[in-house]
């Protein structure tokens, strides 16, 4: 049975590199590589979590087509438990097309597909049960979650004594606290982007993001702050922020689902919470070294190396 269940989006993207601009009219521009990767805050962090060795039972929706045949077959291909991936009969595979600059950064052009099916009834109680972890991925564009669903899900995987982690997928809304805020009482380990984390709370202001977060009920908040690394902050306790990495950005999709994996690996391998942020952090630089959320990881040992003989940034 496996340790982890990761469970929310899963998105087929499709990435080009190095963009600059769409050309005018019918004109045709050329980039130097197209790639095409399983991408999404439930999907990536499975095959991440594959990657280190950890079991891990993905939950999702996919469409049935040939894009969510090949988010199956690849998961499979990392060794993921794909057997509760509810294939769509509606609604196609989530897809996103993502122009990478040269810097990393990109814009998204995304259809929610799949994703917008997902719901309750698509939770397999029997393996969560069994698992250590729980995470979910993809609040914001999980219509048939959000809100009142998210907070019983999680609420129901308390009381089996999962350890919870969330990570959210959203532009700003003016629902967002409602959407989000009545389940946040249920998740251990809090772990958006400080961006995300900004637009729902409603200010740039960290700690009184943190603080509000905590006053919602988060037990930990672990933001990701790209080339600043990220802020650690337990309930009650003071904020810690940990440098990442420093590396050569080729694109920044997948980072945070990277830190994702590597902090809930670090949690399962019995690390402290720095140490687990710190597997996190080095995940995260990891990918960003190349295109892809699949970029970067081959293995816990590599990340391992990586963790303890990498320069931190001095950003």
């Amino acid at each position: 049975m496996p340790q982890v269940v990761s469970f929310g989006a899963h998105i087929a993207d499709a990435l080009g590199w190095p963009f600059t601009a769409v050309p005018p009219g019918q004109q045709l521009a050329f980039l130097e590589k197209i790639k095409f990767t399983v991408a999404g805050t439930a999907a990536a962090p499975s095959v991440n979590l594959a990657k280190l060795g950890v079991e891990v039972a993905t939950v999702g929706r996919i469409g049935d087509d040939s894009i969510g045949e090949f988010v199956r077959t690849t998961m499979e291909g990392y060794g993921v438990n794909t057997e509760h991936l509810v294939v769509d009969p509606q609604l196609q595979t989530s897809s996103s097309l993502l122009p990478i600059r040269e810097d990393g950064s990109r814009p998204a052009l995304h259809v929610i597909g799949a994703n917008a099916g997902l719901n309750e009834d698509d939770v397999p109680w029997d393996v969560v049960a069994q698992a250590q972890v729980f995470h979910l991925g993809g609040a914001f564009i999980l219509p048939g979650v959000d809100g009142e669903p998210m907070e019983r899900i999680l609420k129901r995987v308390k009381e089996l004594g999962l350890t919870t982690t969330m990570d959210f997928l959203m532009s700003p809304r003016p629902d967002a606290q409602d959407l989000v805020g009545p389940a946040l009482q249920y998740i251990d380990y809090l772990m958006p982007n400080i961006e995300e984390a900004g637009w729902l709370v409603g200010t740039e202001d960290r700690a009184e993001i943190v603080r509000w977060l905590h006053d919602a009920g988060a037990k930990c908040t672990v933001l990701t702050m790209g080339e600043e690394g990220v802020s650690l902050a337990p309930s009650g306790e003071p904020e810690t922020v940990l440098p990442t990495y420093a590396v050569d950005v080729v694109d920044t999709t997948g980072c945070g689902d990277a830190f994702t994996s590597g902090f809930i690996s670090g949690l399962i391998s019995g690390l402290t919470l720095t140490g687990a942020a710190e597997r996190g952090l080095a995940c995260g630089s990891l990918v960003a070294t190349g295109l892809g959320s699949d970029a970067g990881i081959i293995d816990l040992e590599q990340v391992e190396k990586f963790r303890n003989t990498q320069p931190r940034s001095t950003n």
